[in-house]
């Protein structure tokens, strides 16, 4: 067996076994295993409407999670996707709800534009600390994501917020039906074309251009790099900004489709998902997309499940965590290998 087989196939176990702990947790908790998983079977695929909610909520954590990836393969741990996509989303409002009179396609393309700018913005100040001064990026992506969080806070309750709302909750105005390129199911043939030509473009970067092979150097071994002339700060910037405007557009694509406006808080977990959905993906493109297609899936029976079961939505999210960690705990152990075997090659 191959080494990409072995890695695919012991990532299928980690799921599997994850969805037996879950359920046994689930079991000594008193709740209907059965019923628990034909629910969550129903509201990922069978149930109507399931699989396109399942497409709907795999599309941000695929754009997201894409960004995951380019960080992984250059050494880097850019976790702020979430701030990021809330960044991309705001700026993407200001220019919906500022430029109310303008030509559709134009006010969505610049829309666009501004988001993933926003959102690359908001990577490269982690990015600069990480570079410069060697600050961890796990710390300040993390806390970028607070402060993103509370500027969404920001506008969605004070400059943005919609004066006809009803105090309950804090949202902006609903942009013009015009700019929207989904209904509020989230999917259309034109998300689908962007979402797909963006993964192409992803993984054309990373396997078929000399910066991806760069990266790949980089992320390796950055001190051999240096040594090969490769400037790593440099490659680390771009780095961090590809994956802040993969998350800017994700937060575009939001706000012009199933969103069309802010609200206090949406999908505060998406930026997180999508760094477990790379990681199962195997830190690959095609692995990913896989990978957000399940966790999609995953996200849409946490909805339904309330219909059928007595089960609360956050239940299941302790799948997600367990996916995770196991994941985690294997991706560390290979870490240690390869980096055991190295030294001993150095010394032998």
């Amino acid at each position: 067996m191959t080494g990409g087989l072995q890695r695919l196939a012991s990532t299928v176990v980690l799921v599997g076994f994850s969805f037996l702990l879950t359920a046994l947790i689930l079991w000594i908790s008193g709740y209907g295993v059965g019923d628990v998983f034909s629910g969550t079977i129903q509201g990922a695929i069978t149930a109507t409407g399931a699989a396109t909610s399942t497409v709907r909520w795999a599309i941000p954590l695929l754009l997201i999670g894409l960004g995951v990836v380019i960080g992984f393969r250059a050494g880097f741990f850019n976790i702020g996707g979430q701030g990021q996509f809330y960044m991309g989303a705001c700026a993407a409002l200001v220019v919906a709800l500022g430029w109310r009179e303008g030509p559709a396609t134009l006010v969505i393309l610049c829309g666009t534009a501004a988001a993933i700018i926003a959102g690359l913005s908001w990577s490269l100040l982690p990015g600069y600390l990480r570079v410069r001064f060697g600050t961890d990026e796990v710390l300040t992506t993390l806390m970028m994501n607070f402060i993103g969080a509370l500027v969404l806070q920001y506008l969605t309750a004070g400059p943005m917020r919609n004066p006809s709302g009803t105090g309950q909750t804090a949202a902006s105005e609903r942009i013009p039906e015009a700019f929207r390129i989904t209904d509020s199911s989230g999917v259309s043939a034109t998300v689908l074309l962007l979402v797909g030509a963006v993964a192409v473009l992803v993984w054309l970067l990373l396997e078929r251009t000399r910066f991806g092979l760069t990266m790949t150097l980089v992320g390796r071994n950055p001190t051999m790099a240096r040594w090969q002339g490769i400037d790593v700060r440099r490659v680390g910037l771009v780095t961090f900004g590809l994956s802040g405007a993969l998350a800017g557009l994700a937060g575009a694509v939001e706000l012009h489709g199933p969103g069309a406006r802010l609200v206090t808080g949406f999908s505060p977990e998406v930026g997180f998902t999508a760094v477990v959905v790379a990681l199962v993906g195997l830190l690959s493109v095609w692995g990913t997309v896989v990978a957000a297609i399940f966790f999609g899936g995953l996200q849409s029976a946490i909805l339904f499940l309330p219909i059928v079961t007595d089960l609360p939505p956050p239940a299941l999210v302790l799948l997600h965590g367990m996916v995770a960690f196991l994941v985690t705990v294997k991706l560390r152990a290979v870490r240690r290998r390869r980096t055991g075997s190295a030294s001993e090659a150095v010394t032998s």
